[in-house]
């Protein structure tokens, strides 16, 4: 068995004990992995930034559980300019990305798709959620869809 040196051993304990030590500290407080968003930062005098909103994601899945060809992106935007844009001329968001679900059959299904991404104030939540479940509707319709997924979330939205 080869012998440790002294100073070694002494900065293998101290290289424990320091990452103990930001373990420890990182479980009693909570994760941040970026920094905070502007709406989250407070502004001159301590308040929040922004006025109080609610962001809705809406993910749409492009497989059709018949099999046939997935929806394309210009079926896609072409969706969007009919269905949401005149539902919410004042903006909107959309990202593309890879999903994946369990379908009503029980199989794993893996797709292309898109989260769209919505802004508006809490005090019209009301009849924006009513135009939000329009969209899904018609997108589910459309395109032959199980489902589109939907989150919401308060947020605080300065612009």
């Amino acid at each position: 068995m080869a012998s440790i040196s002294q100073p070694r051993v002494r900065l293998a304990v101290l290289a424990v004990s320091t990452a103990l030590l930001g373990a420890a500290a990182t479980a009693s407080a909570p994760a941040l992995t970026s920094a905070p968003a502007a709406a989250d930062r407070p502004a001159a005098g301590g308040l929040a930034a922004g006025r109080p909103y609610i962001e809705t994601s809406l993910f749409f899945g492009t497989a059709h559980p018949d099999g046939s060809p997935p929806v394309t992106d210009r079926q896609f935007r072409g969706f969007v300019n009919e269905f949401v844009t005149p539902r919410f001329p004042d903006g909107l968001t959309v990202q593309q990305g890879e999903g994946q679900y369990r379908d009503a059959n029980g199989r794993i299904e893996r797709e292309r798709s898109y989260e769209l991404i919505l802004f508006y104030p809490t005090g019209q939540a009301g009849p924006s959620g009513r135009k939000i479940e329009e969209i899904r509707s018609a997108y589910e319709k459309k395109f032959a869809q199980e489902s589109v997924a939907r989150v919401d979330d308060r947020t605080s939205v300065d612009f």
